[in-house]
C-alpha cells in the first residue's frame, strides 16, 4: 500500500511540474512585451525563437517537398496523358488531311478518265529511277491488269509518258521529259505541227518547226493525235521562248511542261491494244 501511495505521489508531482513549466513559459512570454528583457528572459526568448525558426524551416521545406514531388504527381500524369492524346489527334488530323488531298486528286483523275477514250486504268507510282540518263517511274500495275508496252500515260495536267516495260504486277513508265521520248504535237492557236522531245530539266524542245511558222511565247502545245498513241488535244505544255538562227530552216522552240514531274503520285493509263511506242 505504501509503495502504491509513493508512486501516486510521484506521478502527481511530475504532473504538477509538467503543468507548471508551460505556465512559467507562458508567464514569461506574456510579460515580454510589457517589460524589458533581463538575462533569464533573453535566454528563454533566444531558445524559443531559435526553436520556432528551426520548426518553421523544417515545415517550409516539407511543404515545398510535398508540393513539388507529391502533389504534382497527379498533374504530371495528367500532362503526360494530354500530350499523348495530342500527338494521337495530330497524327489522325494528318491522316485525314492526306486522305482529303488524295480524294481530290483521285476525283480529278476520275473526271479525266471519263473524258478519255475507254478503257482506262489508274495506277500509283511506287518507285523512281535514280539514273541520270533515264527519267522513268514504276507503277503498281502490270500485264495482269491489261497494261502493255507503248500505252500512253496521262494525268489531269496533261501528257506524262508511255509504258516502257511491263511485268505481271508492275510497269516502268518513260516520262515525256526524258530525251528518248518523242510526241507528235501542234500549236493550239496556229495549228503548226512539230515533235516534242524531252530536254531534262529544261522541259521540252519542239523540233521541226519552220522559221516562217507562227509560234509565240505563251502558245499552248497539245497532242496532234498523229501516230495513234496519244488522243488528240491533250495538254502538253506552254511555249516559253522561240529562237530563229540565221542558219538552218527550223526555229528553236522551248516548251514548259504542263505536268510537274516532281509531284507525280497517280497516273492514268489509256489501255489501247494497238499502241506503239513513238
Amino acid at each position: 500500500m505504501r509503495k502504491k501511495d509513493r508512486r501516486l505521489q510521484q506521478f502527481k508531482s511530475y504532473l504538477i511540474l509538467g503543468l507548471l513549466l508551460p505556465l512559467g513559459f507562458i508567464l514569461i512570454l506574456s510579460t515580454v512585451g510589457s517589460k524589458e528583457f533581463n538575462a533569464p528572459r533573453k535566454f528563454v526568448f533566444e531558445m524559443i525563437a531559435t526553436a520556432q525558426y528551426g520548426v518553421s524551416k523544417v515545415t517550409g521545406y516539407c511543404r515545398s517537398l510535398w508540393d513539388g514531388y507529391v502533389v504534382l504527381w497527379n498533374v504530371r500524369d495528367e500532362n503526360k496523358k494530354l500530350r499523348d492524346e495530342l500527338l494521337k489527334y495530330k497524327a489522325l488530323s494528318n491522316e485525314y488531311r492526306e486522305a482529303a488531298v488524295t480524294n481530290v486528286r483521285l476525283n480529278k483523275l476520275l473526271k479525266l478518265s471519263e473524258s478519255l477514250p475507254s478503257p482506262t486504268l489508274t495506277a500509283q507510282i511506287v518507285g523512281r529511277d535514280p539514273s541520270l540518263w533515264f527519267r522513268t517511274v514504276v507503277i503498281n500495275r502490270g500485264t495482269s491488269s491489261g497494261v502493255e508496252k507503248g500505252m500512253p500515260v496521262v494525268t489531269d495536267a496533261g501528257v506524262t509518258g508511255q509504258v516502257m516495260n511491263t511485268s505481271p504486277h508492275y510497269s516502268k513508265i518513260l516520262l515525256t521529259n526524258d530525251p528518248n521520248s518523242a510526241i507528235d504535237v501542234l500549236v493550239q492557236k496556229s495549228r503548226v505541227q512539230g515533235i516534242i522531245k524531252g530536254a531534262g530539266r529544261e522541259g521540252y524542245r519542239m523540233h521541226y518547226v519552220l522559221k516562217n511558222s507562227e509560234v509565240h511565247k505563251g502558245d499552248q502545245i497539245v497532242t496532234s493525235g498523229l501516230g495513234g498513241v496519244f488522243p488528240k488535244g491533250l495538254q502538253v505544255g506552254t511555249v516559253t521562248k522561240t529562237v530563229k538562227d540565221r542558219r538552218g530552216m527550223f526555229q528553236k522552240v522551248f516548251v514548259e511542261p504542263s505536268v510537274d514531274f516532281f509531284k507525280l503520285e497517280y497516273l492514268v493509263i489509256i489501255l489501247k491494244k494497238d499502241s506503239l511506242a513513238e
